[in-house]
């Protein structure tokens, strides 16, 4: 019988870290997953898939460890002997890149070369061949030089993240023409879940209507409302992750869906959905606005469609909708059993929310 292929995941409790594991354990694979040491559990997104170590042959191992240490990286690549590494990892909120700017090139740019060194280390003792996937940002274009973005379109970043994320791009290329890794870049567009981490503006968002609703929340405080991003659902982006290391040769692609839509189109739907108006809940703060503002992004996904045979699964309208139906569930709104959102119960909560907030 033909042995597992083993993938090695950094990054694994992360929303994209938790569907690729998802994903690959549906394919087959034995997972390896890099988690760092927190005094309390961080992880959460894979209790669902997590196997004990005691048992036999377990499908999932999570192994201890940081972008920052190059020498456990070294011995988790010798100790796994993955077939394929997924770089996920990364401090990736653009707004604290501002405000831990070393902290964030260090995990996210030299984090990448310290684990292509251990990877290129170990091919070149072991003749292994491994495949490598590095994921970068649509904000590595930032002040955009063309629309839509490609991936010959010049980057002109616009934060410390921004900057990681160009050098993890140009080393993974570096180390893919100097010393033959299959190694790939995947420039993946805004996606989105309900895994998403709760300070990211989507997540914010459709956290805070099912919180208005169940009336633990009155009021979102949001910065730059007509920033416009290509938003697409993150199970799907997994996918082309998987597909860029099947493939005869290593390439760079954009992940996108070719639309974009601003902040204030986002909170539209997502307040509509539940009969409400963001503008009755929504206020500025000047507090969340980057020091510098990236206005728009949107992808041209055309390379991957054509080479990799990739396709978006979930509009735009049904994301949001997916969104916030996972994040009224997780206040108790709707029911475990996929309850339509439209139904009486849940209007009757809104009214009533709606009644309370005018006697206030």
């Amino acid at each position: 019988m033909p042995q597992p292929k083993r993938a090695l995941i950094t990054g694994i409790t992360g929303q994209d870290g938790s569907y690729l594991t998802e994903l690959l354990l549906e394919k087959g694979y034995e997972v390896h997953g890099i988690i760092r040491r927190t005094s309390t559990f961080n992880t959460d997104r894979i209790d669902h898939v997590y196997q004990d170590p005691h048992q036999e042959h377990p499908q999932l191992t999570l192994h201890y460890g940081d972008l920052a240490d190059g020498t456990t990286l070294r011995k988790i690549i010798e100790q796994v002997q993955p077939d394929e590494i997924y770089n996920l990892g990364a401090q990736s909120h653009v707004r604290v890149s501002f405000d831990a700017p070393e902290y964030t090139v260090d995990t996210v740019g030299v984090g990448t070369l310290r684990l292509l060194e251990a990877l290129r280390d170990y091919q070149q003792r072991t003749n292994a061949a491994v495949r490598y996937y590095q994921a970068g940002s649509s904000e590595m274009y930032g002040l955009v030089q063309a629309v839509p973005q490609s991936e010959t379109t010049p980057f002109y970043p616009r934060s410390p993240y921004a900057c990681a994320k160009v050098y993890a791009h140009w080393q993974t290329v570096n180390y893919r023409e100097s010393y033959n890794l299959f190694a790939c870049n995947g420039i993946l567009f805004n996606h989105e879940s309900p895994r998403r981490g709760e300070t990211f503006v989507t997540r914010k968002i459709t956290r805070a209507v099912a919180r208005i609703v169940a009336g633990q929340q009155k009021k979102l405080y949001l910065g730059n409302l007509d920033a416009k991003r290509d938003w697409g659902y993150a199970k799907d982006y997994v996918r082309a992750m998987w597909l860029m290391l099947q493939q005869d040769q290593p390439d760079d692609y954009v992940i996108a869906t070719g639309e974009t839509y601003s902040v204030k189109e986002f909170l539209d739907l997502a307040f509509n959905h539940v009969n409400l108006k963001w503008e009755d809940y929504v206020e500025f703060d000047p507090r969340y606005l980057r020091p510098a503002e990236v206005e728009l992004l949107i992808g041209d996904p055309a390379k991957a469609q054509a080479k990799l045979g990739w396709q978006p699964s979930v509009t735009f309208p049904e994301l949001v909708a997916l969104m916030v139906n996972a994040d009224l569930q997780a206040v108790g709104v709707i029911s475990n059993n996929g309850q339509a959102i439209t139904s009486e119960s849940v209007l009757d909560v809104v009214a009533s929310r709606q009644l309370i907030s005018k006697a206030d």
